[in-house]
């Protein structure tokens, strides 16, 4: 009686364990290619701006409309209780708004996280030999882009509706500059919330709920000085206080105390804590 020996059953087969996608090893992977990849994911993401020039819309016309909003409603009041007219709230308004855009685009960083776990992309995106880092990274590479562009148009209306810079070039970059890293780390927050919540509405509520009380609790729009006591307590330790002095300061010449290295501190705190957490939830998350 003869015997028939079948062949070894292929992987993947009926009856035998699926095969799965390797998982990318933070560690495992070097400098060099996680660099490459968070350049290929920046560009992925460059390019879907391009078919959406829509999602622009914000980035040139929220600085043109606060510039506007802001100095032709308060700027004669405010500027009166400044000591001088409504060129001198100029000054002291746009440093603030400075402080207030990375926050407000920081809110589409996390929208967008969100809808892309909708979509399936970043579902696609894990299953790939690629740092898990990289992809949320490569989100904050190209906002930062998106801030920029921002800034620019923020201080080109600033200086056509009178604001005067009576410090130097490099404090102006200065100012620019420490406005991006404080916007990066809260970048990390709304990424987590991107992450966390449902919906890219859930996310834009919660956005709401925490950036109001934030950028109006502080001496973006108006000086502390008139505030009941509490408040003013505070406005003393909110971060964006600290920015909005130190912009000011960098870009008028005045003297900056500590207000850089508060923001500064306040920036490294918040990644730290937070970078690791919307990595570890990028990675679980279903």
């Amino acid at each position: 009686m003869s015997t028939t020996t079948l062949p070894p059953a292929p992987a993947g087969a009926a009856g035998s364990a699926p095969s799965k996608p390797a998982a990318a090893d933070e560690g495992g992977i070097g400098l060099r290619a996680n660099l490459r990849h968070i350049g290929a994911l920046a560009r992925r993401n460059l390019l879907q701006i391009k078919k959406d020039p829509e999602s622009m819309f914000d980035v040139l016309l929220m600085p043109i409309i606060f510039i506007l909003l802001f100095v032709y409603v308060f700027g004669g009041s405010v500027g009166a209780s400044l000591g001088g007219d409504r060129q001198e709230y100029v000054n002291y308004l746009v440093p603030g708004l400075m402080a207030m855009m990375g926050l407000n685009i920081a809110m589409a960083v996390g929208t967008g996280v969100n809808d892309d776990f909708r979509k399936g992309v970043m579902d696609r995106f894990r299953t790939m030999p690629i740092a898990r880092s990289s992809v949320l990274i490569a989100k904050i590479v190209v906002e930062l882009g998106r801030l920029m562009v921002a800034m620019l148009i923020l201080l080109g209306m600033g200086f056509v509706v009178g604001m005067e810079l009576h410090g130097s070039v490099f404090g102006l970059l200065g100012a620019v500059a420490l406005s991006a890293v404080f916007g990066a780390s809260i970048m990390w927050i709304f990424i987590l919330l991107g992450l966390t919540m449902k919906t890219a509405q859930a996310v834009q509520g919660m956005a709401m709920i925490v950036l109001m009380p934030l950028q109006f609790g502080s001496s973006i729009f108006v000086p502390t000085q008139t505030m009941p006591g509490w408040l003013q307590a505070f406005t003393d330790y909110n971060p964006l206080s600290n920015l909005a002095d130190a912009a000011r300061a960098l870009m008028q010449g005045d003297p900056v105390g500590n207000s850089v290295w508060l923001t500064l501190a306040w920036a490294a705190g918040i990644t730290l804590v937070m970078a690791p957490l919307a990595v570890a939830k990028f990675r679980k998350k279903s």
